[in-house]
Order: C-alpha cells, then structure tokens, then sequence
C-alpha cells in the first residue's frame, strides 16, 4: 500500500511532458523527448489548465528551429491547447474549475506539449460547445491572425 501511495503523491506533483535541451532538425530522435516534470501551479492571474489537444503551428517550428543554444533545463514548447481548467489563481474571475478552455499560451512561458499547463485567464477563450477539444485548439492562431480583418458592420 505505500508504494502506490507513493505513485499518487508523486502523479499529484508531477507530470508527463515533451520538451527540448537541443534545438535539432527535427529528423534527429533526440530532436523532441519524453520528460517527467514538477505540475505547474497557478499564479495570481493563472488557470491550471488539464491538456485535452494542442496544434502546431508556425511559431511552434520558428522557436524550435535548428541552432547552437542548449537548455539547462527541458523547454516545453507548444502554445495552442484546449483542455479543462483544474485549477486557479487567487485573481481569477472569469473561469472555474471544470469550464472547457482554449488558448494560444505565451510563448515566454512553458509550452502546452504536457499534461498540464499554467495560462493567464486573460488570453483563455471558453471552448465552443460544438467543438471537439482537437478542433478547439486548431483554432487560437488563426483567430489571432484574423482580427484585423474583421469587419465592423
């Protein structure tokens, strides 16, 4: 019984991600790896944010792009996710937990490529109902690409 006491501590505190140390081509199996990594918590104006789907998309490839620099610590990239918020700050107003969410995250900030990820409430969207988590997360870049030609009328 301790022992899978201690696998649920250690699941509560922790999580699974795929992150970087080097930036390679994408063609080197070293290029993207599996880590374990402590769970996000909340700050202030953060939601905990349970990953359902991510999407790629250009920035993604741009931040991950072949060069010299090497992380002293595993760099989860990704930013556009749908999931579940499991938790949240002391300042958050707009969600609670359980509401369905997506987002293009910040990308000065832990990427969505894990199990969990913190995202400030104030660039977090409700997932449309008739959407699929998958579907939902295919869309924050595009949103963010289309403003300015919205029409006014």
């Amino acid at each position: 019984m301790v022992k899978e006491d201690r696998i649920h501590e250690i699941t509560q505190h922790s999580m699974k991600a795929i992150a970087l140390t080097r930036y390679l081509p994408i063609s080197d199996p070293q290029s993207l790896v599996d880590v374990e990594l402590p769970k996000p918590s909340p700050l202030e104006n953060d939601l905990l944010v349970r990953v359902e789907a991510v999407s790629v998309n250009p920035v993604d490839t741009k931040v991950r792009a072949p060069k010299e620099k090497v992380e002293r610590e595993p760099k989860v990239l990704g930013w556009d996710a749908a999931g579940v918020v499991e938790a949240v700050g002391n300042a958050v107003t707009r969600f609670k937990i359980g509401d369905e969410v997506y987002y293009a995250g910040d990308v000065t900030r832990a990427g969505c490529n894990a199990q969990f990820q913190a995202v400030d409430e104030r660039i977090v969207g409700r997932k449309p109902k008739a959407l699929s988590f998958a579907e939902a997360a295919a869309l924050p870049l595009g949103r963010d690409e289309a403003r300015p030609y919205r029409t006014i009328w």
